[in-house]
Parts: structure tokens; C-alpha cells; sequence
């Protein structure tokens, strides 16, 4: 055999591959030619295997082993995993089920709660341990102690960590399975713990079984060797197979003859001549070897271009360059011939042929006009979708003009700027009289600008869209959008401002599209997109595009307006409805505060009411919900206050009242067929005496006041609370506090102690901390404390706070009087109220207040019953009471001329300033009140005048 022979019988030259000659020195069987002469060549070592290492078929059977070890060591790690998974599993659930079944034996519960829970539990327990396959079963109580265990010594110590998770977990009834090291047991343990509850539903303790790890994966170990046996002897197989096949691969590729070598070089040719990409194959020294049809056509290449160097082809400089530098590329982009081509040069395998590069290039000239329309269209899109996330975020019509103006600047304008009418951002419908148009905002890509800025009055129009003139030099209003692709020939635009366009295009400004913004079909006001610089001009399609985002942002604005004429409307009913100011009374320091939330108005309201006999009523409510209905709500929610605390009623008959009038409001608005109710409503009533030093008060569904004494210690009183106003069916109760004088009554609606990030108890920790340790805080300091320390910057909900200093009228103020049920009795209460007017300096009054209780007291004595006593208050007022024990209240009336009597009451009206019945559990109390600031009614005249009037038959 020949050396040559030798050689393609052991390894197939590689540069023959390919050649269409097929000339190897043996013929297609693979024997040896027999023109060769055997005789010189050289003995050859034999190969331990059918094949050389570095053929075809002793590459592939080197995969195939490499692919089947890797598969065969991915099983048995696989297998290994999930057999140790399996295991922990079973160990897992055997565990669990022993703890489960020993916590829930009949007596477990009884004998862990009894005497000697070890002595009665332990045989159990190792009864237990030895019929299964744990390892250890300890019962242990929730502290961790243990009550039995396979270890004697460890019975009566905590157990390790993690029990305080388990009992947390056990607590709930739930069991906890987890590996951890347990005293005892040698190392790691998968322990199962199941709760032990009593029939009550508390933890007694709980039950832990556990199953070692060791003896978890000793059932592992013991199938590995058969495993690992199991998977020699696959690989054996394998490795078997794969050489049979080899060697038959050997044996078909040395038969390759030149025939099919030569079909093979044809069909290669005809593909490479016929694909739409150039190929260019170059040697070392970047001279062209060949060039299919397409790159001769691409680079435009002479006939004889074969064996010339690429820098002699007359190829454009970058192409050239790139072809010679012996990089590699991949997609560059190079311009030959008005051609973009892309360029990917790689190198050719050296071991198996001439070394080289080759180069294929592909004609992207139209792909890249159609990538560029495609780019720009995305971008559009991508813009659209960004303006419609970032305009209208706020409902306010200004900032939504800004945010327009932000969103195109930088991707579609240089400069933007809105105008709107005037009556738009205040929230009001433009009109058709001729109404002004105002710049509200303006971006660009610099600052400052030649445009006009904010606030300035660009044009004056009218719904119908025609106007007057321009500001910026921009062109009169039209129903429809203005393209000026060129700014320099547009001379109607320059017309209309000349010395402002001549600014703009000395800036730079060269291109505008004018939009007017329409909702509804009225005109709101215009938009107008500038270009400078070196930005391309704007064309028909940008038109298109400035028309759908102006739309867009029409919406939102119009949707702006809408809300803050809504929000404005509901702003003025709610302010008309609060208290504009705090009456005059002098039984409380009082301060309030109001503050709304962005959501809009809502329906928390406080009300400071004056009541005769020197008391005062502190009302807070809230009306869940916002805007005009919880306003309006409020509104006839503190008038019905207003009126039913003028009847003088307690605090609970004045809820009930009220719970009837929320539940009546219901049932009128579900028969209009409204749908919305005013269930949810909340009330807090309370009547402070300052002559007692006593504060009564209820609750319907509201949170409780807090007290700040005169230490600065801080109390949360429990007030009894009932349903919120409108559900009914459950009464009201009253509670009676006795703060000390100069104590702070704090009250408050829901939004200042709770908030969607703050729980309602952090809240009020918040407000103690916030009250406590500050009394010489008067009520106003307290306000603006409270609001500073809870308030948070952006409130959900809005806010009422009322704080009230409690005083107490002097004693030396009041007077008393008891007076028997007899007629001869008015007199000498008559001379004791006289001597007592007299020591409080009030002379002037002593005449008026002498007839008013002369005619109180005599009514009191003829119609009423006993006990009957006179009071005098001397404060800001001076009121005069007398109460008795019948609770029949007497009716003013006008007395005909012939009826003696019947002119006391209207006597008692004409001389106070304010008269009227209360109610007590015991009768009633008549009470008038004068005012000491306007000087006495009395004089001579007066009383001549007064006297005609007296019947001395109702004395």
C-alpha cells in the first residue's frame, strides 16, 4: 500500500473535500489503486479504534459519547434529587400524621392539663415512638417546656428555636413541618409540630414528631450503586452502538466518488450564483478570488476582477477600506454605487482550505426608507400613548395645558404654547360674545423665547372661531388646523404682527401648525407646535398628527374645566353652609378648623351653638362622600341641628331626631329614583353647662372627643356608640362628663386620625402625642398643633377639628332662690332679686327684671307644681329661670280686650331678648335672657307704659 492510500484509509485529506476530482489514491470502495506500489510504504501502527480521532466519523462518535455522558449523569442526578425529595416528603407526611393523630387522642388534652402531665403523657408518647417509624414524639407546652420527650433528661426544658413560629402558627390551628437540630437526636431532624386546642378553641400545646435526616437519605444511598451500575452499563451500550455506527459513516464517506463529488461543486455553484446577496471570497492580502452575479452587480465590478486587490476595483472609499482591513463585521452599513449595503465579513476556516475572508453583502436601501416610515410612525404612536398617560393627570385646566406643551417638545415641536379663553380656566362655558384669548403655557428648548409668555392676550374670539388678530404673528382663528411649512413665505402670517414674526424667524422659528382645541364642538382655545433650528419643516402628516393629539388633549381640558366648575360650585355651597363665624357665649374658649381634600369638597361639618342657662352644644359630623351631594347633605344635616337644639333637647332625642330625618332623606331620594343615600352619616352632640362644670354628650357612629386636662394629661373617654344616622332601630345613650375648668375638649371627624396609609389607632397614639404635655396651649395653638403633627401633605379625607376650653361661671354669679307654692311669695323673691341686681351693679335692670320674674313665677305657682325655684345668671346676658315640676308649658298668645288675663307671656316677650321652655327629667325651666350691652328698657315712661299693660290678675 501506498503512503498516499495509507493515508486516506486512516484519515481523509481535508484538502481534497470538495475539489470534483476525487483523486485519493483509492478508488470509490476504498481499496487501493492497484497502480500504486505497496512495496515503500512505510509500516503503519494500528489505531486501537475502527477510526481516526480527527475523521468525520470519529468526530461524531465523540459527540454521541459526550451527549449520552451528559444525559446519563443528568438521570442519575435527577433520579438522586428527587428519590432524596420523595424521601423528605414521605418523612415529612409520616411526621405530620403521628403528631397530628397523637394531639388529637382522646384524653391528650385532660392529662396535659392535669397534675403530672409527664407521668400521664410519656408512656404514651414512647408507646407511640416505638409502633412507628419517627424517631422522637415530645408533647411541650406554647412557653416551650417540654412534657415528654425520648430523652428524660430534656423533659422539663424549652425547647429550641423556632417554637416561638410554631405556636404563633399552632395558635391559629395551623401545623408546621420544618428541618432543623433538635436536642436528642444526633443532628438535623424534618420535625412536624401539631397544635393540641382545647374544646374551647385555645392552645394547650402542641406535638412535635420528628423523623431523622440521616435515616431520610440512607434509603437514597443505598440505590445508588445500582443506580451508578445501571448507568456503566447504559453508557457500555451506547458507546457500543455508536461505534457500529461510526464505523459504518467511515466507510460511506471514503465511498464518495468524483461523479457526485463533481454534481455536489455544480449544485454549489448554481446556489451561489443564483441567492440575492453578493458573496465575495478574498485571500490573505485582500485580493479578490471570487465574486458570484449579485456583488458583481452591487459593486458595479469589472469582468477581469478576479486576482486584483480591492483598492483596484474602484469601489467607494469606505467600501474599500472595509473589504481590506482584515476585520470582521456584521451589518455595517457602507455606501457603493447610490447603494446602501450591509456588509458581514468573516474568515474562512484555514484548516480546511485556502485562508481568507469572505464577504456577503445585501442591498438595504429601500429596507432602510421603509425602517425610517416605520420609525416614525412608532414614534407617533409612542407619543400618542404618552399623552394620553400624561395629559390630564390633575383636572386642572392649566397644568393639563402645560402638560400638552411638555409632552411635545423635544419630540415633535420645538416650541409649544396654549391659548385658552378666558372663561375656561376658571371653569365657565365660552360664550358667543367676543371673549379673550389667553397664553396659559409655553415650553421650548430654550428660555427665553421670541413668543409671547404667560398671561399675555394673544386674540379676542368667539364660539364661532373667527378672530381679530394674532399675538406671535400666528394667523386668524379657523374652523380647521394651519400648516406654514415655511415661515418665510407665509406673508399673511407676517401681516398679522410683523415686528413678532420678524422675532420668530430671527430665532430661528421657520415652521408652524396651529390646531384649535374643540370639545363638543366649542372652541376652548388653540394650540400651536413651532419648529427651529435645524428640525425639518412640518409636513401633511405631521398635520394629521397634531390634529389627533389636539383632540385628545381638547378632551382632557374640557374634562378639567368641567370638574373645576363642578368642584367651584360644590366649594361655595359647602362654605355657605359652615359657620362663618363662632357666636358669642361665655362658656367656652372655642376654635375650629376646616380643611378640604383635593377629591373634592366633602361633608364633614362642626357647629358651636349657644343654648340658654349659660350652656353651650358642640356638634361634629361627617357625611361619607364628596362633592355637591355630601355638601348639600351637610347642609340640611346642621340645619336640622340648628332647629332641633333650639327645642332644647338632650343629646340622644336630638340624634334620634335626626336618625329619623337622614332616614326619611333616604326614602324620598330612592323614590326619585336618586340611588344615593346618606347611610354612612356621623354625628357627635354635646351640651356643655358652665354653671355646673358638666358636658353631656352622644354619638351616632362618630369617633369619641378627646379631653387635654388642665395638667396636659390626655383621656379618651368611653362614649357609648350608637349606629350611624340613617340605619336606625337601636337608641342613642347620653354619657355625663365633669371636666375640670380650663380643660380642652378636642373634637374631630374621621380624615384627621385615619388615612389609607395610617391605621385609625396609630392615628390616635398620634393625636395623644400631639395633645399631652402642653397645657398652656389655648384652643387656637391646639388647632394649628394637631394639624401640623397629623395632617398629612396630600389628605384623602377632608377635615373638621373643634378644641373648646371649658369655663365655669363664678359662683358669686349665680343666685337661687326656693320659692313655695303660694301667691304672698312673689313679693319677697321680687325684694331678694332686687338686692341681688343691686350687688351685681346692674341697676338699670332691676325694674324689667322684676316684672319678667314676677310674671315667671307667678304662672309657676298657679299652673305648675312643686319644688319651684328662681335662678338668676349673671354672665354676658342676664337670664332669669324658674322651673317646677310640671312639665305643661304655658303659650304665648294675644289677649283680647275684655279677657283679664293672658298678657303675661306677651309682657315677658316684648321686655327679654330671648324667652323659652326647656325640658328636664323632673318638669321644666322658663327662662328669659336680657342683654346688658344696649343699656336698661326702663325709665319713668317705660314703666307707666308697662304698668297699662300688667294684669294684676295673673300675678
Amino acid at each position: 500500500m501506498s503512503p498516499a492510500s495509507a493515508h486516506s484509509e486512516q484519515e481523509p485529506d481535508p484538502g481534497t473535500r470538495g475539489s470534483g476530482t476525487g483523486s485519493s489514491g483509492t478508488h470509490g470502495s476504498g481499496t487501493p489503486d492497484p497502480g500504486s506500489s505497496g512495496g515503500h510504504a512505510r509500516p503503519r501502527k494500528g489505531s486501537r479504534l475502527p477510526f481516526g480521532a480527527r475523521s468525520v466519523a470519529g468526530e461524531v462518535f465523540i459527540l454521541q459519547v459526550t451527549v449520552i455522558v451528559l444525559l446519563m449523569i443528568a438521570v442519575v442526578v435527577a433520579f438522586l434529587l428527587h428519590a432524596q425529595w420523595d424521601s423528605n416528603r414521605h418523612a415529612r407526611q409520616e411526621g405530620l400524621a403521628v403528631a397530628k393523630t397523637f394531639a388529637s387522642s382522646p384524653g391528650v388534652v385532660e392529662r396535659l392539663d392535669g397534675p403530672d402531665p409527664t407521668a400521664a403523657l410519656q408512656p404514651r408518647a414512647e408507646a407511640v415512638r416505638k409502633a412507628t417509624s419517627v424517631d422522637y414524639v415530645v408533647v411541650w407546652r406554647p412557653d416551650g417546656i417540654r412534657v415528654t420527650s425520648s430523652e428524660p433528661d430534656l423533659i422539663g426544658k424549652r425547647v429550641v428555636r423556632p417554637f416561638k413560629n410554631m405556636v404563633r402558627r399552632a395558635r391559629r390551628g395551623l401545623p408546621t413541618t420544618t428541618t432543623l437540630k433538635v436536642a436528642g437526636t444526633g443532628g438535623e431532624t424534618v420535625n412536624s409540630a401539631a397544635p393540641i386546642t382545647r374544646p374551647d378553641g385555645s392552645l394547650a400545646g402542641l406535638v412535635s414528631a420528628g423523623v431523622k435526616v440521616t435515616r431520610v437519605n440512607q434509603g437514597v444511598k443505598n440505590q445508588l450503586p445500582v443506580l451508578l451500575m445501571s448507568a456503566v452499563g447504559a453508557l457500555i451500550l451506547a458507546s457500543g452502538s455508536s461505534a457500529l455506527v461510526s464505523r459504518r459513516l467511515r466507510r460511506q464517506t471514503h465511498g464518495l466518488g468524483p461523479t457526485e463529488m463533481t454534481r455536489m461543486y455544480e449544485h454549489h455553484d448554481a446556489v451561489l450564483h443564483a441567492v440575492r446577496e453578493g458573496v465575495l471570497i478574498l485571500d490573505e492580502e485582500a485580493r479578490l478570488r471570487l465574486a458570484n452575479s449579485e456583488a458583481r452587480r452591487l459593486l458595479e465590478l469589472p469582468r477581469n476582477a478576479e486576482g486584483r486587490r480591492v483598492d483596484q476595483l474602484g469601489l467607494d472609499t469606505g467600501m474599500a477600506g472595509l473589504l481590506a482591513s482584515g476585520r470582521t463585521a456584521s451589518d455595517e452599513v457602507h455606501l457603493a454605487g447610490g447603494r446602501l449595503l450591509a456588509v458581514n465579513i468573516r474568515a474562512t476556516r484555514a484548516e480546511e482550505g485556502v485562508p481568507g475572508r469572505v464577504a456577503t453583502l445585501r442591498d438595504t436601501t429601500e429596507l432602510h426608507a421603509l425602517e425610517g416610515r416605520v420609525e416614525v410612525a412608532r414614534e407617533r404612536l409612542r407619543l400618542l400613548y404618552e399623552a394620553g398617560v400624561r395629559i390630564g393627570t390633575t383636572l386642572d385646566v392649566v397644568r393639563t395645558a402645560e402638560e400638552l406643551t411638555e409632552v411635545v417638545v423635544d419630540q415633535f415641536a420645538d416650541f409649544a404654547t396654549v391659548e385658552l379663553l378666558d372663561p375656561v380656566p376658571r371653569g365657565e362655558e365660552p360664550t358667543e360674545t367676543p371673549t379673550d384669548m389667553r397664553r396659559v403655557a409655553i415650553s421650548g428648548i430654550r428660555d427665553p423665547s421670541p413668543l409671547y409668555p404667560v398671561g399675555e392676550v394673544t386674540r379676542t374670539v368667539g364660539v364661532t372661531g373667527t378672530g381679530d388678530g394674532t399675538a406671535d404673528g400666528t394667523g386668524p382663528d379657523s374652523v380647521g388646523a394651519v400648516l406654514e411649512p415655511d415661515l418665510r413665505e407665509a406673508h399673511a402670517w407676517q401681516e398679522q404682527n410683523p415686528e413678532r414674526a420678524r422675532a420668530a424667524i430671527a430665532d430661528g422659528i421657520h415652521s408652524l401648525i396651529t390646531v384649535p382645541l374643540r370639545a363638543r364642538g366649542v372652541l376652548l382655545g388653540v394650540v400651536d407646535f413651532w419648529r427651529a433650528g435645524g428640525s425639518q419643516a412640518y409636513g401633511e402628516e405631521d398635520l394629521a398628527f397634531a390634529e389627533e393629539l389636539a383632540a385628545r388633549a381638547a378632551v382632557s381640558i374640557d374634562n378639567a374645566r368641567r370638574y373645576t366648575r363642578e368642584n367651584a360650585m360644590a366649594v361655595t355651597l359647602q362654605r355657605s353652609l359652615l359657620p362663618r363665624g363662632l357666636p358669642d357665649q361665655d362658656a367656652l374658649e372655642v376654635a375650629t378648623r376646616y380643611r378640604p381634600t383635593r377629591a373634592g369638597v366633602g361633608g364633614d361639618w362642626f357647629d358651636v351653638i349657644p343654648l340658654p342657662g349659660a350652656r353651650v352644644a358642640l356638634v361634629v359630623g361627617d357625611v361619607v362622600g364628596h362633592g355637591l351631594h355630601a355638601a348639600a347633605t351637610m347642609g340640611r344635616l346642621r340645619t336640622a341641628v340648628l332647629n332641633f337644639s333650639s327645642l332644647d333637647l338632650a343629646p340622644e332625642e336630638l340624634l334620634a331626631h335626626l336618625d329619623e330625618l337622614v332616614d326619611r332623606i333616604d326614602q324620598d331620594q330612592t323614590a326619585e329614583g336618586n340611588g344615593e343615600s346618606v347611610t354612612g352619616a356621623t354625628c357627635l352632640y354635646a351640651i356643655y353647662d358652665s354653671v355646673t362644670g358638666r358636658c353631656t354628650m352622644a354619638r351616632a357612629g362618630h369617633l369619641g372627643p378627646a379631653v387635654v386636662l388642665p395638667d396636659g394629661t390626655v383621656e379618651f373617654p368611653e362614649i357609648p356608640v350608637g349606629l350611624p344616622l340613617g340605619l336606625g332601630g337601636a337608641p342613642f345613650e347620653t354619657t355625663e362628663l365633669h371636666p375640670p375648668e380650663n380643660s380642652r375638649l378636642v373634637l374631630y371627624t374621621d380624615g384627621l386620625v385615619e388615612d389609607r396609609d395610617r391605621d385609625i389607632d396609630d392615628g390616635l397614639a398620634q393625636l395623644h402625642d400631639a395633645l399631652a404635655g402642653h397645657p398652656e396651649r389655648s384652643p387656637e395653638e391646639t388647632c394649628g398643633a394637631v394639624l401640623d403633627a397629623l395632617l398629612p401633605p396630600d389628605p384623602s379625607d377632608d377635615v373638621a377639628l373643634l378644641v373648646a376650653r371649658t369655663k365655669v361661671l363664678p359662683s358669686e354669679r349665680v343666685a337661687q332662690w326656693d320659692v313655695p307654692a303660694d301667691s304672698g311669695a312673689v313679693a319677697p323673691v321680687r325684694a331678694q332679686v332686687t338686692r341681688k341686681l343691686a350687688e351685681w351693679g346692674l341697676e338699670d335692670v332691676a325694674f324689667t327684671t322684676e316684672l319678667i320674674l314676677s310674671e315667671l313665677v307667678t304662672n309657676a305657682i298657679r299652673y305648675g307644681s312643686e319644688p319651684i325655684r328662681a335662678r338668676l345668671l349673671y354672665g354676658r346676658t342676664l337670664t332669669c329661670e324658674v322651673s317646677d315640676g310640671s312639665s305643661t308649658s304655658p303659650h304665648l298668645r294675644r289677649a283680647a280686650a275684655t279677657e283679664e288675663g293672658g298678657r303675661g307671656l306677651f309682657l315677658v316677650a316684648q321686655l327679654a331678648e330671648r324667652w323659652g321652655t326647656r325640658y328636664t327629667p323632673h318638669g321644666k325651666v322658663m327662662w328669659t335672657e336680657q342683654s346688658l350691652h344696649n343699656g336698661a328698657r326702663g325709665g319713668e315712661e317705660d314703666e307707666e307704659s308697662l304698668l297699662d299693660q300688667w294684669d294684676d290678675g295673673s300675678l
